[in-house]
């Protein structure tokens, strides 16, 4: 996936939640996806909306029968609603799934499948904050899903980060060898 849509995706907390539900089967109506997710209304919906102005979503032009969805994917939507699912699979309880709800959680994982130094993720993850990384980071590593080692090959000695565990798997659900949603 292109790292520029993973992290518009992201920023918003419901994005992947509400992705990873409509590959699952949930009808794609607010009410259901709203008991689903177990997200506040203004929060479902901001997101929702995100989903709409990425081109991930659209509203269903024939709607008005109640068995018929409110929106539906789009060909771009249903990619990343693929990606999402993978996600979702990996961290299926809902505690885990709050970190993957962070803004900066995945775009950071998946940069990380090889050790890198935390000045090649900042430009890797363009708008990112020096505070925001380092604090990702921080979570991140609680989580034991970044594993941060001190490379002292150089003369002088850097920390480096590469995601493990539940974070390598997302690595790869979301990473170079996912289909793209171009």
């Amino acid at each position: 996936m292109d790292i520029e849509l993973l992290v518009n995706l992201t920023s918003r907390a419901w994005s992947l939640k509400i992705l990873a539900l409509l590959q699952g089967g949930v009808p794609g109506r607010q009410a259901p996806l709203i008991a689903a997710s177990k997200a506040s209304r203004t929060a479902f919906a901001a997101s929702l909306d995100h989903l709409f102005r990425l081109g991930l979503l659209e509203r269903n032009p024939g709607y008005g029968h109640p068995l018929r969805p409110e929106f539906r994917l789009t060909e771009r939507g249903s990619i990343a609603a693929v990606l999402a699912g993978r996600v979702a699979e990996i961290v299926p309880d809902d505690n885990s799934f709050a970190l993957v709800r962070r803004s900066w959680t995945v775009p950071i994982l998946a940069v990380t499948a090889a050790p890198t130094r935390f000045s090649t993720i900042r430009d890797g993850l363009a708008p990112i904050t020096d505070r925001a990384l380092s604090q990702s980071l921080v979570t991140l590593e609680k989580q034991n899903w970044i594993r941060r080692e001190i490379d002292v090959s150089q003369r002088v000695p850097f920390p480096t980060y590469r995601a493990v565990n539940a974070g390598h798997l997302i690595n790869r659900a979301v990473g170079v060898d996912a289909p793209s949603v171009d």
